[in-house]
This record gives C-alpha cells, structure tokens and sequence, in this order.
C-alpha cells in the first residue's frame, strides 16, 4: 500500500513521526473476526477438554466481561480503558472449573493468533531507514509491556521510538490519546502521519488533533457486509462448529482485496468469492491425487468440461503436473455407454421437453415410429418422461446399442489423444462441480465394456453422497463440500441453485455432442456475448486470487488451507452466501445470466424470476414456493428479489429450520364471495382467510367450468380497509385438488382488474367503507377446474370477520 504522494526524499523532509495503529493494521489476525482470538483461548488453554462444546458460551462470557469492566470502569473513573486483568475480573473462573491463577494461561493464549502485516511491515521499515521517528498507538486492554512482548514476539528483533497503549493512560485515541503522544514526543502533529483501520478513532481522531491519516481498512463495506452474512450462513448450516476460526482464510480475502487495484466489480466478485472457493478446491483436487500416487500406479487428472473450465485453468497456472481438459457431458457418456436401452431412458426421463429435432441431435438418428410419436404430440413437444415411456416400443434396443457403439469408439479415441500417456494410466481422477458422478458411472460402463482396467476416482467440489454409493468397488468418489460438511438438506437446497456456479465456471464454448478423431463437436452456443464476457471476467478475479494468495499466506504466516474440514465448511458457507443470500449489487450483476440447459436443445433458461416466486406464494405458500422446480433456475436469487428477509427464509427453509406451523397459513376467518354468471345470475360463496407467517392474508376461491362465471367480487374491504395487494393468481386442472397443486401459476394482469370503492395508490388500497369490491374477471376455462387466489397485506388493524 502506498501511503504517501510524495517521493521519498520529500517525505523525509515534512515527516516528523509515523503512528501505526496495532490490531487489524500492522498486526492481522488470522481469525474471522476479532473475538475469534476468544475461541482460541477456549482451545488452547485445555477448558475445551474439561468442559468441551461450550466455546460459544466461553465466548459470550469473555465479551460480557470486557463490557462489564468497561461500562465499571466508566461509572467510577469516568474512562472506558481497562486492562486484561480488569477484564477477566469479570469473568466466571468457576463456571469452566478454573482458578485465578489461570488468568496467565488465558492471557498468553489470546496472543497466539496475531501475525505481522507485510504492508504495514514494509512501510514501518521504510519511514524508520529514512530516519523517521516511528510507534504504535492502540485502542487496548494490553498495557505496554504486554503489546511490546506480542510485537516482538510476532517480529523479534522490531524496535520502535514510542508506544502508547489506550490502557495506560486511562484514555482512548478518540478522547486524549493523540493528544498525550503530541505533547510528550514533541512531534508537530501537521508534519506527522497515523495509519489505522478505525475511521472513528484512527481516522477522524488523528484528524481532530491535526495529524495527517491514512485509511487501512480491513474490508470494503459491499466485502464487510458479504462476510456478515457468510457468519450467517455458515452458523445455519454448520451448527456447532467453530464460527470465528478459518486459520487465517478471511484474513487472506481481505489481504488480496486490499492489493487488488479498483477492478469491475465482476472480477472483484471473482476475486473475493468465487477465487477463495475455487483455490480451495483446486487443493483438494491436489490431495485426492497425492492419496492415489503408489508405487506402480500411474495417475492422471482431467476436469470434465464444460463446468470444470475454471478449475482447470486454476490447476494449470498453480502447478507443472499435467492435466487434461476433458470435454464429456452426460448425455455422451451416456449414449455411448448403452449396452441396452436403459441409459438413454435414464436421461430421456430428466428432459423436461424435447422434440424431434432434438432426439435427431441427440442420437444422430429419427426413426419413423420416434417421428410419429412427436407428430402426435401438442405442437410436436412431449415431456421427457412420455418419451421413455413409449421409446421401448418405439425403437429396436439393437439399434440403440449400434449407435452406442459408434459413440463410445469416436470418445475413446478423443480420450486417448487428450490424456497424456492415456495406455500406461491406472487411475484417472475426474475433477467436476459434481454432483452424482452420471458421467463418471457412464465411463466406467464405458471402460468395462471395451476392456480398460483404468480405475476412475471422481473429486467433486459438491457431492450428492447417497448417489455414489453404487460405484464399480474398484472406483471412488469423494466431495469436497459431502454430506459430511453439511446436511443432505441443505446440498440439495444448494444443488436446486448451482446453475449460477454452472455458467461461471464454464468455459465459452458450446456443449460437446460428438467427437471427430481429436477434434470436439460441439453444439451451438446459445448463450449471448455477454453472458459470456461476465463469466470471463469473474474467473480473471478467481485466477487472480488463486494466483496470489499462496504468496501473501505464506508471508503473512496464514495456512487457510492446513484443516481440509474446515476449509470446506466456510468453503461451503462462502459458496452459500453468494448462492442463497446474494446482496442488490450481485442481483443486478448476475440476474440477467440465462442457463444453457446442454441436453440438445438450444434453449436458455432463466436464472431470475422474481414474479414467478411472488405468484406461488400467493397461490400456495411459502413452503410450496421453496419446492418449486425449475425455472427459474436461480430460485434463491428469486426470493432474494423479492426481499433479503425472503431470501434467509428460503435458506432457513433449506437448512430444515423453517417450521411450518409459523410460517404457512392458518384459518383466521370466512369471507362471502360474490359469484356473476354472464347472464347476470349471481350466487354467493363462502371462502376461508388465512394468515401467512409473513403477515399476508390469502383467500383462494374456486370456481368449475360447469358455473359458466364471467366475474368474481371480493369484498377487499371487509378483510382490511387498507392493504396491499400481492397479486391475484390463477391455477388450471381437472380437480379441485390437481389445480392447487399445479406450479404452472398464472397471475390476472393487473389491468385486468377493477376497484370499485376503492383508492389505489401503486400496490396499496384504501377503502372508506366495507363495500369496496376487488372484481376479478373470468374468462373461457381451459380445465374443469381454476382456482383464483388473491393475497393481501392489511395496513394497520384488520377487521377480520365471519
């Protein structure tokens, strides 16, 4: 960090003396957040054998004492500085089975964790050689015996003109501090720097007494404010486990941001997200591959494209072993690997549509009988599952396996000219997102059939544990992110939302669909140039994390990666926060991302639909919105739109901590419904009110085709004179019972709709008295049955009546 415009000479001829605050500027702590150096007390100092699973009371108890003993120290000396000893005076000794004379243990311990900063360090050493006078002032409970001890024991041999400690002087850099240091080392506070990390004490209080400063933060507020919510989420889905200590890997986040020039904010997102999951990850990969190196084996690795572009780029620029970029998708290692039908209904029976063209594309061939089954089918699309049901009877499983074939001859020799010394290899490491090994299976069908004796070991960055339980016994599988960091709930709810990974981490070429001797065939790429560019220049901030932050851990002291367990879990809360609790600028950044859907067709899928989400919570609730399918295909991000608060309760949702007799609906009244026919018949209904546990009162009210209603009022007025109305939405089917279970939501246009005695004033309604009506029009029925619902919010008192 450059912490002066001027050259050197100048700066030694204007600069009296150079202030370094201690914590956070020229001492980091490789910790989350600075109470993490309590929960190192807690380990190192043997209360986690006698009394183990209470770090976080341990924890809370320190923090409770240091605030009693300064809110103390404030009502009798009229000063909120203690010291260590002050503080622990506080603490309960008894309740973790210790004694007064532990309080050296847990002092020593609280010092363990702190390491030089190399910034601060280089610029200490720089105004020092210059001749310039240079200390420390700190905000601190050590006094300055104590500080003095912990810099020379992170920097033996550091020596300094002044040090004050905030403890010893009974005042704090934002009262008398700066002003004590002014007066006793005689320095002209105009020709003086301070550098510090505090905009309060360090930054405004320098200036209060004339000092020139300069800023050393520890995080920008967009990086601070995404590393709260990463605390959030890894409490939520790593219950238990140790939520201040990562052995320095938010440290290094913040050490390679604070490096980085101001970049675009894509590669800053690369750069501080998604690079700190990827490089740890590329380690794993590296561990797997070290596992497997015996004396008579020969091991490769590839990464399966296209999703493991970005690792692979990580792998090649951080290391000389070779690797392989492998393009397979599961729909060719499927096909190729069909010794009967079985595979090629397997992955027909996930395709949510497909069409003729699409099976030709798929198979190379279109059969008469596939042909006139498409010909048969609503504007020529059938669902995927129809297609496996009839393909049976359809195409002759002989024909099948002669295409299958032909595939698995054109992909083993790509295999065999992409992977060095393919022959002589006897285990190949598969490196992938994940998730259940498809293409790792379908390769082992592959290699049994022709004969290679090639064992295939599958390092997924997440895995679907329960599905790789059926693997070849000479064959392995292991996550990264398995079901051993985080409940089999919650990889499904981050599964349900990895598409955004997907399309990051993906290469810019299109899907492979055939091979031609070395050379890959690949699909069109219906994704849009810029779709692309953003994925490009996320993974140019990954690698440039990756590139960097082995060196700045290594000064600094920082191995992030040293406990593979507990990298992967804040690996995993990293990946979590950017999945399910993204913030407004990553929504803007990445909402318009589509989802290359790679199964032959060439349609994009949505990652964003806030519209969708509103409109199934106001058909069926929250719970239903949490389970709905894709599109879109980013259903955190969804919510997210929506609101945070609908975003953690999705996430709250997936982690099974959600419970439904708060937050779905419960019966709080009946209201009369007017019915009217287009003959100008009437009837009148009576509905059920429910209340959501987001406060929302839901009406849904049914009507068949048989009734013939041309127009529905509801009486907003009597459930709550002013509110705001979410929507009204319709669903179609052949019961009562099919049509409110059906996804397939429909919301009525709001110009649709008519307000009669009632004011509105954008989505809020206000109504005089209770005959204000909210009439809903009524159109021909597609199905026997629809069910319009309608959710409101009721501004102030809402009068619920029968």
């Amino acid at each position: 960090m450059n912490v002066a415009t001027v050259d050197a000479q100048r700066r030694a001829q204007i600069v009296s003396a150079w202030s370094f605050d201690v914590f956070d500027t020229f001492l980091m702590r490789a910790c989350t957040t600075p109470d993490g150096v309590f929960e190192r007390t807690y380990e190192l100092s043997g209360i986690s054998r006698t009394c183990p699973n209470v770090s976080a009371s341990f924890v809370q108890h320190r923090m409770q004492a240091e605030s009693r003993a300064r809110r103390t120290a404030k009502e009798t000396r009229g000063t909120s500085e203690v010291h260590i000893d002050d503080v622990y005076s506080f603490f309960p000794f008894r309740l973790f089975g210790l004694k007064r004379a532990h309080l050296r243990d847990l002092v020593d311990a609280e010092l363990e964790l702190c390491r030089v900063n190399p910034d601060m360090l280089r610029q200490y050493l720089d105004m020092k050689h210059l001749g310039h006078r240079v200390g420390f002032i700190s905000d601190t409970y050590w006094n300055s015996d104590q500080l003095a001890r912990l810099l020379r024991a992170c920097r033996p041999g550091l020596s300094w003109d002044f040090l004050y400690a905030s403890c010893d002087h009974g005042s704090s850099k934002s009262e008398t501090l700066f002003a004590t240091y002014l007066t006793e080392q005689n320095v002209d506070p105009a020709a003086s720097f301070h550098i510090g990390d505090n905009d309060r004490a360090d930054i405004k209080g320098a200036k209060r007494h004339g000092i020139r400063p300069r800023y050393y933060p520890q995080a920008g507020q967009q990086l601070a404010s995404r590393f709260q919510r990463e605390t959030a989420i890894f409490e939520l889905l790593c219950p238990g486990q140790p939520a201040r200590l990562d052995h320095g890997a938010r440290t290094l986040r913040r050490m390679v941001a604070a490096r980085s020039a101001e970049r675009p904010p894509a590669y800053h997102l690369g750069l501080t997200v998604l690079g700190p999951i990827m490089t740890a990850f590329d380690v794993f990969v590296a561990d797997r591959c070290a596992e497997l190196e015996e004396p008579g084996r020969r091991v490769a690795v590839g990464f399966l494209g296209r999703d493991g572009f970005l690792s692979h780029r990580i792998w090649h620029s951080g290391r000389d072993a070779a690797s392989a970029y492998v393009e397979i998708n599961r729909r060719v290692s499927l096909i190729a690997s069909a010794d009967t039908m079985q595979p090629l209904l397997d992955l027909l029976g996930k395709v949510l549509k497909i069409d003729a063209p699409t099976f030709r594309d798929m198979l190379k061939v279109l059969p008469s009988a596939v042909a006139d089954f498409f010909a048969q089918c609503p504007n020529g699309i059938a669902t995927g599952a129809a297609l496996a049901d009839a393909l049976p009877e359809l195409m002759d499983a002989r024909e099948i396996t002669k295409l299958a074939a032909g595939q698995r001859a054109r992909l083993l020799a790509y295999l065999r000219h992409v992977i060095p010394d393919f022959g002589r290899c006897t285990d190949l490491v598969l490196a992938d997102l994940g998730y259940s090994g498809s293409v790792q299976k379908a390769l082992r069908r592959i290699f049994d059939q022709e004969g290679i004796a090639i064992r295939l070991h599958g390092a997924y960055l997440i895995s679907l544990d329960d599905t790789l339980d059926d693997l070849a016994d000479c064959d392995t599988a292991k996550g990264f992110i398995s079901d051993l960091v985080v409940t089999p709930h919650v990889k499904r709810m981050l599964i349900r939302n990895v598409a955004l990974l997907e399309q990051i981490c993906c290469s810019a070429d299109g899907s492979v669909h055939d091979y031609d001797g070395a050379q890959v065939l690949r699909e069109i790429n219906p994704r849009p140039g810029v779709q692309i560019a953003l994925a490009s220049e996320i993974q140019a901030g990954a690698l440039a994390y990756a590139a960097n932050a082995g060196k700045i851990a290594a000064a600094i002291g920082l191995e992030p990666h040293a406990a593979p367990d507990i990298a992967a879990r804040w690996s995993a809360a990293t990946l979590a926060r950017l999945l399910l609790l993204p913030d407004d600028d990553e929504l803007a950044l990445l909402g318009e991302l589509k989802h290359d859907i790679n199964l032959g067709r060439h349609a994009l899928a949505p990652m964003l639909d806030t519209g969708f989400i509103r409109d199934q919570l106001t058909a069926q609730g929250l719970t239903a919105a949490c389970t709905s399918a894709a599109p879109p295909m980013w259903l955190a991000g969804s919510f997210a739109g929506l609101s945070p608060s609908h975003a953690y309760l999705y996430a709250l949702f997936g982690a099974n901590r959600l419970p439904a007799d708060v937050f779905e609906e419960t019966p709080c009244g009946a209201l009369q419904v007017g019915l009217f026919r287009a003959n100008g018949d009437a009837a009148v209904e009576t509905v059920t009110m429910f209340r959501t546990g987001l406060g929302e009162l839901r009406l849904r009210i049914p009507v068949s085709r048989a009734m013939a209603i041309a127009m529905i009022a509801l009486p907003l007025a009597k459930a709550a004179r002013d509110g705001q109305l979410h929507g009204v939405t319709m669903q179609l089917g052949d019961s009562v019972r099919d049509a409110a279970e059906s996804q397939d939501v429909a919301g009525v246009p709001a110009e649709r709709l008519t307000y009669a005695g009632l004011t509105l004033t954008g989505a809020s309604y206000h109504a005089t008295d209770d005959e204000g009506c909210l009439l809903i029009p009524v159109g021909p029925l597609a199905r026997e049955i629809a069910i319009y619902s309608v959710a409101i919010t009721p501004l102030g008192h809402a009068d619920h009546r029968d």
